[in-house]
């Protein structure tokens, strides 16, 4: 197994969390899983190569990525209207699979780009984003592998719970 949405269908499956049980909400949720793999690394991925990476600032290309995923925005706060989470009242893989993108975007910590995006205006993304960022998992998760920001937000390497108390680079810097 090898892809991220196959990853966590299995996961979810196999630890009977975090993925709806009835069929309404199920088809729901894997609809916004799907609508994720299918096109936030490409249309995401292309505007920050594009944007921030390209050694060649071609407008055009960087417009063009911009409005695509600023519908996708749009088409994100318009669901977030409706419910607190993509799948309905509770948080599924589906807002697993867009938070990283999406969330990250809206919060200015991808491409530095928050600005030109106007990110500022989908207020119900915005609301979920920093919802899911409050999530104790969510907050360790994102020190894994984390090699920048503060000293107590790095944990390099997990291999074990007990890694966020005791591994992370505040914890094995050595004094003088």
């Amino acid at each position: 197994m090898f892809e991220s949405g196959a990853i966590l269908l299995y996961l979810a499956e196999k630890f009977g969390a975090f993925l709806p049980v009835s069929i309404d909400e199920r088809a729901e949720c894997l609809s916004w899983l799907f609508w994720q793999m299918g096109s936030a690394p490409f249309l995401g991925g292309g505007f920050g190569h594009f944007y921030a990476y390209a050694p060649t600032k071609i407008e055009y290309a960087i417009d063009r990525y911009a409005m695509e995923v600023k519908r996708q925005l749009d088409v994100l706060d318009r669901r977030l209207a409706e419910s607190p989470y993509l799948a309905g009242d509770d948080y599924t893989i589906a807002d697993m699979a867009v938070w990283p993108w999406y969330g990250t975007l809206v919060k200015g910590q991808l491409y530095e780009a928050g600005e030109f995006l106007q990110v500022q205006a989908y207020t119900n993304v915005r609301r979920w984003t920093d919802q899911i960022a409050q999530r104790p998992t969510v907050k360790r998760g994102r020190m894994v592998n984390r090699t920048w920001g503060q000293q107590s937000s790095q944990l390099h390497e997990r291999h074990g719970a007990g890694d966020f108390d005791t591994k992370t680079q505040d914890k094995l810097a050595v004094p003088g």
